[in-house]
């Protein structure tokens, strides 16, 4: 097994306060792996750190080997990351948009308008990617910014709450190209408050409180060490 992420007693404090407190856990490559748990208990800050942008107290992230603090720039090579509350630039046309964010990432022109066009295909905007991201809406705008995140053809994506505030039609073809895109080799690491959706994404999860680690495991092994069918009642009774 490839280890595309590998988290050994990862500690993040904020003076007084543990926002994680020791988490280890591994993430094969390929795999859709979901972290969840309440609101404020250390997810988004372990996302964070994964994708380099804040700095483990002690204990360590490893990417494909690399260690996200010593080798930081050469982990960023080799990720991308959607946070929950990520933007664009709404006076550009979302086409104009991609080509940008290619070239901030990719440098090369070449392999930039390749990856926009990919990134386009992605977004299933069709002729709407010629429109100002103003005009778009919240559903619109998210598919965007997934494309955004996975048009690079990063080895390992970050996603958090990938389809927060989406209706259904918006939210499934989100998951549908996460699906794909893990089909073709892709590792996925995704937070997410919606159950039905972690239940259908994940390959495994891990559930944490208080930025600890509660239980990891597939979907399936989960729901019959608690006999239930049902994950929310298994993330309930984890947590409670």
């Amino acid at each position: 097994m490839i280890k595309a992420l590998e988290l050994t007693d990862l500690v993040k404090k904020y003076k007084n306060f543990e926002a994680v407190a020791g988490l280890s856990l591994t993430v094969a490559e390929g795999e859709i792996f979901a972290l969840v748990g309440p609101n404020g208990v250390g997810k988004s800050t372990t996302l964070k750190m994964i994708a380099t942008i804040l700095t483990p107290t002690s204990g360590s992230v490893k990417v494909f080997g690399l260690d996200a603090s010593r080798d930081a720039h050469a982990v960023r090579e080799l990720i991308s990351y959607l946070p929950e509350e990520a933007g664009a630039y709404k006076n550009l046309t979302g086409r104009e948009y991609l080509e940008f964010m290619a070239m901030v990432f990719l440098k090369d022109k070449a392999r930039a308008l390749a990856a926009a066009g990919e990134g386009g295909l992605l977004s299933g905007l069709g002729p709407r990617l010629g429109d100002k991201i103003k005009t778009y809406s919240k559903g619109m705008a998210r598919k965007l910014l997934l494309a955004r995140a996975v048009m690079i053809k990063p080895r390992l994506a970050i996603l958090d709450e990938p389809t927060t505030g989406l209706d259904i039609v918006n939210g499934y073809e989100i998951r549908k190209t996460i699906k794909a895109l893990a089909a073709g080799g892709m590792t996925f690491v995704i937070s997410s408050h919606n159950m039905g959706e972690i239940e259908y994404l994940s390959d495994r999860i891990a559930v944490i409180n208080n930025g600890r680690l509660l239980a990891c495991d597939t979907p399936a092994a989960l729901k019959a060490r608690f006999a239930t069918d049902d994950l929310e009642e298994v993330f309930i009774k984890l947590t409670q």
